[in-house]
């Protein structure tokens, strides 16, 4: 359906029981509804929050202004867990990509598919420190992941499965680790709690008083954790 010029993509699942809206990360206005909802349903429910839904997406400009359009020339910065690195082409270099010296290295032979390797890169160390994290963290809960995997996830930091698995996005090897670790928990809670329900937040609170601190970084930094 439309809002003004507004595309908005409806998703129904039998896993929830009302209609919810979201703002995604790239700006698209997402709706989830029960899989019985009818179309009459919810458009009334968006027209319903059409305020909302422009308020959020002005804030979500405002914030994307500080996006940066990252170069693969020297000097250009990259982030791997909340620090900037500079890069540097070089040569003759063992691996394509590596950190050394206080500056991301990348091999000038592998310039040409630089994308690839700087993705290839922060997939390997996101798999690495969420495995870290996740050793110490998951002691605080009863229920554990089935699987847990560093993916592609367009929109998500993070997403939890029907199985119990948790998959996360190469990017957050860009967050600091104090945010990471905001994103490992707020997935573990949804192994008991699979929406974004009252008990859901309250069991965070539990885990992570403090998580709006590193849920904030997230919506005004998150811009920044690109390619």
């Amino acid at each position: 359906m439309k809002l003004e010029d507004i595309d908005i993509i409806i998703e129904k699942t039998d896993r929830r029981k009302t209609v919810s809206i979201f703002i995604e990360r790239d700006g698209s206005v997402r709706v989830l509804a029960p899989a019985i909802a009818t179309e009459e349903k919810i458009e009334n429910a968006v027209r319903a929050k059409e305020y909302q839904i422009f308020r959020k997406l002005a804030k979500w400009k405002e914030l994307n202004q500080g996006k940066v359009n990252r170069e693969f020339v020297n000097g250009q910065s990259f982030l791997y867990l909340g620090r900037n690195y500079r890069l540097t082409i070089v040569e003759n270099q063992q691996v394509p990509l590596k950190i050394s010296g206080g500056n991301f290295q990348l091999d000038k032979k592998h310039l040409s598919k630089a994308d690839k390797v700087f993705k290839e890169f922060y997939k390997d160390k996101a798999e690495q420190k969420i495995a870290e994290r996740l050793k110490l963290i998951e002691e605080k809960f009863q229920l554990k992941p089935t699987s847990v995997k560093v993916l592609e996830l367009q929109n998500r930091w993070a997403s939890w499965t029907p199985k119990n698995g948790l998959n996360f996005h190469w990017k957050c090897a860009m967050a600091p680790v104090p945010v990471l670790n905001y994103i490992i928990t707020h997935e573990m809670v949804h192994l008991k709690y699979p929406n974004h329900s009252a008990e859901f937040w309250n069991e965070l609170d539990k885990k992570m008083p403090n998580y709006r601190e590193y849920e904030n970084w997230l919506k005004h930094n998150g811009v920044k954790m690109s390619l």
